[in-house]
């Protein structure tokens, strides 16, 4: 296959294929756990540290490359993408802090984010991740919020939520040294699809939320003109989505549809909210503080350790151990999908050294008084996909033609085949680290006040959007889709018809059994708390118990693909199931 440029104006003068490629891990001495066989502990988690030096010594010799690859025009779409992708939903979530606990502002929340993608951007081993405030951690914080409530004495919230992560930092840094991310060979789409449809119901609860918060404090007319913006939110970037992936115009034109198509939705509907009876309306705003100040007038440092009650030290350590299955979780799954096997990628990943250094940032993030951040799902794999390069496939001249003619230039193809194919993903670090700068800029004075003119109605629909998009692309969906679809307008090889309906209804069973639990559990205050643990089940749940139920080997294989790549996975030992 030869590469075509990037259709759009591309900034670099070489073709994608010519990025630096990182060295090939060593495979042996990869998936070789230990080298001593008498100890089964050994055997099972190999030496301390030694995933995450492994991580180092492979991810460093593409340092130099991540940054000169960014030369690349796919940074500047993805940048763009991931900024308006990453904060403003990051910022809705948080409203709900904002307004219950009071001890959280906009400027945390954009502390948070930037300071995550500085970090991450820059000593990651896995920069394409996107790392910021998600919905899970907010429903985390504010739970622990009202069980202090409920109590006759509290301690002061965010001394209590600073040993909440300063012992979920210390099992971060423990569960790193000794490799247990090797626990991902055994994560496969059973669980991933579960976490990732109950993310989606999450996003599109929270725009519910915001809508009906609405109707009860502001007033008719306000509420009424939020609605109308939500919607035509999701109709403007939903009308993007399906025009990029038509047939209609050029493709450059239909890339940068699906390139800018958010950013422009974002843009264009808060103008409207300006516009005639949408401006008498007067629609609610996102609050904000003053720059660079936290909520209340309070200092950036919070000294947890000066607690005068022992007991809530120990009391933080459950809620601790909670919010370090969450992210074990939740950042390894969007570091995963991220990394899918969809994407052409060519740098060795490290899970290991990212999990310690999620550590850090929790720990930070006590110390700070703001939300903890972790990976983003959908964000992260909607970075990878901006920065995919697509090409079309030579045609030889020896293959019979059973198209249009195709005008060639040289090797690279520049009319020729409709359907592109990704052919490579530019691996860098400038996008994570711009707009995690671009969450910088949003705190200076004037960007704030700038942020202060989005009406609450756009966040709503942008939550709606994002959800629809990651309910669409979520195979317990397209199964559903595919046990209600006529059999005979099937896609024709579609690996589902080799599997019998019974056991695909099953399946999707046991996976929507698993959401519904999951999503139960967090509509109560008080057994919110405990979501992470049903999260973490799945993973037993799949090692141990589908393989008992009626499944052949090779529809568990069909139902339940591994998550990445070969290639990906052999940071981790490769996969077992």
């Amino acid at each position: 296959m030869d590469v075509i440029e990037d259709p759009n104006p591309t900034l670099v003068a070489s073709t994608p294929l010519n990025m630096t490629r990182a060295p090939t891990p060593k495979p042996l001495e990869i998936l070789d756990p230990t080298t001593n066989r008498s100890n089964s502990l050994y055997k099972r988690f190999g030496f301390p540290f030694r995933g995450i030096f492994r991580d180092i010594t492979a991810r460093l010799p593409s340092y130099i490359s991540d940054w000169t690859d960014a030369y690349n025009y796919r940074v500047i779409p993805a940048t763009a993408m991931i900024f308006f992708a990453n904060v403003l939903p990051a910022i809705a979530f948080s409203l709900d802090l904002i307004e219950t606990t009071g001890q959280y502002g906009v400027t945390e929340v954009l502390i948070a984010s930037s300071l995550a993608a500085g970090l991450f951007s820059l000593f990651a081993a896995q920069p394409l991740c996107i790392v910021g405030v998600t919905g899970p951690i907010t429903v985390f914080n504010k739970t622990i919020y009202d069980t202090l409530q409920k109590q006759s004495n509290p301690p002061e919230y965010l001394h209590f939520v600073g040993w909440v992560y300063f012992w979920a930092a210390l099992m971060h840094w423990s569960f790193a040294i000794w490799n247990g991310a090797n626990f991902l060979r055994y994560l496969t789409r059973f669980a991933c699809d579960t976490f990732g449809f109950f993310v989606a119901w999450v996003y599109l609860q929270y725009g519910v939320q915001m809508t009906t918060r609405q109707l009860q404090h502001s007033s008719a007319d306000a509420a009424y003109a939020s609605i109308i913006l939500s919607l035509l939110v999701v109709i403007v970037a939903q009308l993007f989505n399906v025009a990029a992936n038509s047939r209609l115009f050029h493709r450059h034109a239909r890339r940068f549809l699906s390139d800018y198509g958010l950013p422009i939705s974002v843009v264009a509907v808060s103008g409207c909210a300006y516009w005639g009876r949408f401006n008498v309306s007067h629609p609610a705003t996102l609050p904000i503080g003053h720059s660079f100040e936290p909520v209340g007038g309070r200092s950036w440092l919070v000294p947890f350790w000066e607690m005068h009650e022992v007991k809530w030290i120990f009391i933080a350590l459950p809620f601790g151990f909670a919010l370090f299955v969450l992210f074990a979780f939740d950042h390894q799954v969007s570091a995963l999908i991220a990394q899918g096997s969809e994407f052409p990628l060519r740098k060795p990943p490290g899970f290991h050294f990212d999990f310690f250094l999620l550590g850090v940032m929790t720990f930070i993030s006590g110390i700070l008084g703001i939300p903890a951040p972790n990976g983003l799902i959908p964000q992260a794999p909607i970075h990878t996909q901006s920065l995919v390069v697509h090409g079309i496939p030579h045609k030889h001249d020896d293959e019979e033609s059973n198209g249009p003619e195709e005008k060639t230039a040289g090797n690279a193809h520049i009319r020729g085949l409709p359907k592109e194919e990704p052919i490579a993903v530019v691996e860098q670090r400038v996008s994570n680290l711009a707009q995690g700068a671009l969450s910088i800029v949003l705190l200076t004075g004037p960007f704030l006040r700038l942020l202060s003119f989005i009406p609450r109605g756009v966040l709503a629909g942008l939550f709606w959007h994002m959800g629809i998009d990651a309910l669409v692309g979520n195979a317990i969906t397209q199964r559903i889709l595919f046990l209600l679809r006529d059999r005979t307008l099937q896609v024709e090889g579609d690996p589902l018809l080799k599997v019998r309906k019974s056991r695909i209804v099953l399946f999707t069973i046991i996976e929507l059994a698993a959401f519904g639990a999951t999503f139960g559990i967090v509509q109560n205050s008080l057994s919110a708390i405990g979501f992470p643990i049903i999260i973490g089940i799945l993973v037993p749940l799949r090692i141990w118990i589908l393989p008992l139920l009626p499944f052949t080997e090779d529809e568990l294989a069909i139902l339940d693909q591994p998550t990445a790549s070969p290639f990906t996975m052999a940071s981790v030992g490769g996969m077992k199931i």
